[in-house]
């Protein structure tokens, strides 16, 4: 227990430093590229992204949990994660031209050729990650994490400043792949084998179809925001509504991790022991809430401050997008817990449902409502959000006993925080000289804000309340 504590702890670490450089990039890279050009990556790196689900299929996974891994079971699942990568390779490399073509956007066809060259490397690295996952050898990931992220960077920011454009993206993917692929080498593990086999390939396919389905829908979901406005609109469209949603979802890529940690085994434990699960999803989305809508409403506030402080002037045209795009976040947040749930249960497939209803309504949504800009491409996205509430809705009280009157009755004291917070922010921001740089108003307005929100806390009687006087107790007993 002490060495998967330990892993856990080095795991944290090296995984938010990453993001925290991996954020610092993008802001860099805001600031020396144009919306068109980041537009043409995005639209490009979506197809990127649905192909790595059938390019892993569900191996990494397998070699992490499969009870008895023999050196057959191992050699089967290298000959898989193999064929399928390189199968992918090709496959995207091929079909680069059509795409670009459907899209109109000749500047993909590059960018979609390079990216696909990184599908050879890639079992190279990832066979030893799920290997090192499997001992918990927290430590060795993060030397290669290190040296993947360093070379990302570098290089991303290095071919910017040198002219590349887009290309400067797809080049920094894949000489982190390689990077990576090589720093693995010395930390193999000896009982991995080195030469493939399929003589046990059915084992692994068998595994691997089984979670196959709600991943690839899943994938085909965040994707589709990208490749409808790509189709419908233009790269720098699908640039500025990639800054929107980024700047609405800061919370979650800084968060996201720490709030969904060790949920599916917390939940898992409950439904084992016949615990009603009613209560703990209500308090684990009090919790998330507590601190998730308040982010939401002062991104409300200050959405070109944030915008111009983080990617600058050039991308307050992505502002329009950000009030769609915030309630569809603060409903998300709600049913952030649904898909794991049904996991615990034994149901995941069931996730998939609420995700092809999104889905669906997307795609209708999206012809009907767009008008040119990414203002009403955002309320269509905000609509197919709403759609797919009542499907969850049912869920939880068909499969979860769960009744989502106690869910909203949990969660006012969230939402009395948050308005609280907006009130607040609305009227600091009122007060403030309007001739002030927007950093400076994010910078001043940030201890008050903090206060405001903490005795939000205290007078709503929030859970969260609760929670940070123990973390504080703790720290104080550490310290001492």
């Amino acid at each position: 227990m002490t060495n998967i504590r330990r892993s856990l702890v080095i795991n944290f670490f090296s995984s938010t430093g990453a993001t925290i450089v991996q954020f610092i990039v993008s802001m860099l890279l805001a600031r020396m590229l144009s919306p068109a050009e980041i537009g043409v990556f995005s639209m490009t790196v979506v197809f990127v992204n649905i192909a790595h689900i059938f390019r892993d299929f569900g191996v990494g996974t397998y070699l992490q949990r499969e009870p008895e891994l023999t050196e057959e079971r191992m050699r089967a699942a290298i000959g898989v994660m193999f064929t399928t990568s390189w199968l992918i390779a090709v496959a995207l490399f091929l079909a680069s031209g059509a795409i670009s073509r459907w899209f109109n956007e000749p500047a993909m066809l590059p960018v979609m050729q390079v990216l696909a060259i990184g599908f050879l490397f890639i079992p190279f690295g990832s066979i030893t990650h799920s290997m090192l996952t499997r001992e918990f050898a927290a430590g060795k990931q993060a030397i290669v994490n290190v040296v993947g992220t360093a070379t990302f960077a570098v290089t991303c920011l290095g071919l910017a400043a040198l002219g590349f454009g887009t290309m400067s993206m797809a080049w920094a993917n894949l000489a982190n792949i390689i990077a990576c692929a090589i720093a693995y080498i010395p930390l193999r593990p000896k009982i991995l084998p080195w030469l493939p086999s399929f003589r046990k390939w059915r084992h692994v396919m068998h595994f691997g179809v089984g979670s196959l389905l709600s991943n690839c829908l899943g994938s085909i979901n965040n994707a589709l925001p990208d490749i409808l406005l790509g189709k419908l609109g233009n790269a720098t469209l699908v640039g500025l509504f990639s800054r929107a949603s980024s700047t609405v979802s800061i919370f979650t890529y800084v968060a996201g991790s720490t709030v969904n940690y060790g949920s599916l085994s917390y939940i898992s434990q409950a439904h084992h022991k016949k615990e009603p699960l009613g209560p703990l999803i209500n308090r684990a989305t009090s919790l998330l809430t507590g601190v998730g809508w308040t982010a939401l409403a002062l991104t409300y506030v200050f959405s070109e401050e944030i915008i111009a402080t983080l990617y600058g002037e050039k991308w307050l045209p992505a502002v329009p997008a950000i009030d769609a795009l915030l309630l569809a976040s603060a409903v998300g947040m709600m049913f952030n817990y649904t898909s794991t749930a049904l996991t615990a249960i034994g149901r995941p497939y069931l996730s998939a449902t609420p995700i092809v209803a999104m889905l669906a309504t997307r795609i209708v949504f999206g012809y009907v409502l767009f008008k040119g800009d990414i203002e009403s491409f955002s309320w269509s996205i905000c609509s197919a959000t709403l759609v797919a509430a009542p499907v969850m809705i049912y869920q939880h009280y068909a499969y979860l006993g769960h009744r989502f009157s106690t869910m909203l009755v949990a969660l006012w004291p969230s939402a009395a925080v948050a308005l609280i917070c907006l009130a607040a922010a609305l009227m600091f921001k009122a007060i403030l000289p309007a001739s002030l740089p927007p950093m400076a108003v994010l910078l001043i307005l940030a201890l008050p804000l903090a206060s405001v929100w903490y005795v939000a806390l205290r007078l709503t009687g929030h859970p969260l309340s609760a929670e940070l006087h123990h973390v504080a107790n703790g720290l104080k007993a550490r310290l001492a």
